[in-house]
Formats: C-alpha cells, sequence, structure tokens
C-alpha cells in the first residue's frame, strides 16, 4: 500500500462528502487496489475535534465502494453528530484508516487480555451477546492506558466499565491511514 492509494482514498471520500453537499469535487485517481475489496474507517475532525467516524469491520465490497460510502455516513449519518452542513466542508479534515483483517485474541482472564493490547498498534473490536464495539488503533493517542482503552471500549458496545464475562471476544486489527494536511 502507498501514498498513492492514501492519496486516491482521501480524494474520493472528500468527493463523496462534497458530492452530497452539491459542492465542487476534483479529479480522482485511479489506483488498482480500489477495485479489490476493502474495510475502511473514515473520521472527520474539525480544529482536533471527533466530527464524524464511520466503517466497515470486514472487507464486504470493493474498497472505492467502501470509502466512499463510509464518508457519506461519517459526515451524514453519525448518529452522535448532527449530519455535515456546506459550511463546515472546508473547515472539516477527513482521515481514512484501511484495516487489515482482524484476528482474534486468545486470553484467559480480562488480565490477560488487558497485558497483550498493544497501544498504538492494535484496534480491538469486543463483541459479547449481540454486543459490538471498536476502537481504531488512533484511539491510542488519547487512552494510552489498556485497561481504560478496555473499560471504554466496553462501554462504547454498551455494557459496563467493570464488565467481563468468560465468553467476551476480543479480535485484533492494525490499520494503514492517511489524514488531509492541516487546511487552517
Amino acid at each position: 500500500m502507498t501514498d498513492a492509494l492514501g492519496t486516491a482514498l482521501l480524494i474520493r471520500a472528500r468527493n463523496a462528502i462534497a458530492a452530497e453537499l452539491g459542492a465542487p469535487t476534483v479529479p480522482e485517481p485511479d489506483h488498482p487496489a480500489l477495485a479489490e475489496p476493502g474495510a475502511t474507517f473514515v473520521t472527520l475532525t474539525q480544529e482536533g475535534h471527533l466530527r464524524g467516524c464511520i466503517g466497515s469491520l470486514e472487507a464486504s465490497r470493493p474498497l472505492d465502494a467502501d470509502v466512499r460510502s463510509n464518508a457519506r455516513a461519517a459526515a451524514f449519518s453519525d448518529p452522535r453528530f448532527s449530519p455535515l452542513r456546506p459550511s463546515e466542508l472546508q473547515r472539516t479534515r477527513v482521515e481514512v484508516s484501511l484495516l487489515q483483517p482482524a484476528r482474534p485474541i486468545a486470553f484467559t482472564d480480562e488480565a490477560d487480555a488487558v497485558r497483550q493490547l498493544r497501544p498504538g498498534i492494535d484496534g480491538v473490536i469486543l463483541e459479547w451477546d449481540g454486543r459490538r464495539g471498536t476502537f481504531l488503533p488512533q484511539v491510542w493517542e488519547n487512552l494510552h492506558e489498556p485497561q481504560l482503552f478496555l473499560n471504554l471500549l466496553k462501554q462504547k458496545a454498551g455494557l459496563p466499565a467493570d464488565f467481563w464475562a468468560p465468553d467476551v471476544w476480543l479480535h485484533r486489527y492494525e490499520v494503514q491511514k492517511w489524514k488531509e494536511p492541516q487546511k487552517f
């Protein structure tokens, strides 16, 4: 994977949002990986604060379609935020994360699971009884403590921070990410 792919993904993500808002789009460079299945997360920020983040955990459609769909969803369908307005587009920074396939983490208990987490490297998916939450590896930038990371991930999945059960499932994944340069 190259910076050329990152550029192609970032432009497609921004263009997908701009097109929905009726704003101008720019020419999109091609890349052979865009036709291959891929899983992305698109994160939108404004002045360093989260403005939307939606993504796919599994590669189920071509990378081109995945990044466009997730960009539109991050801008207009993230339930934590109101839909992006045209006046916000210029100050919105786009980041695209390309996920590697998730791998299960084998552990004996919560303490063992926490010991195995790799800060700054692992994205983590937590699943239990139909509930699921994930944190991208970038979340480690603000949560350096593995136990706190896991506790907040449990809460994101709708569970108490102190919850644990023997049938909790954890998976880890890595990402390659690209972020638009700061514009303001």
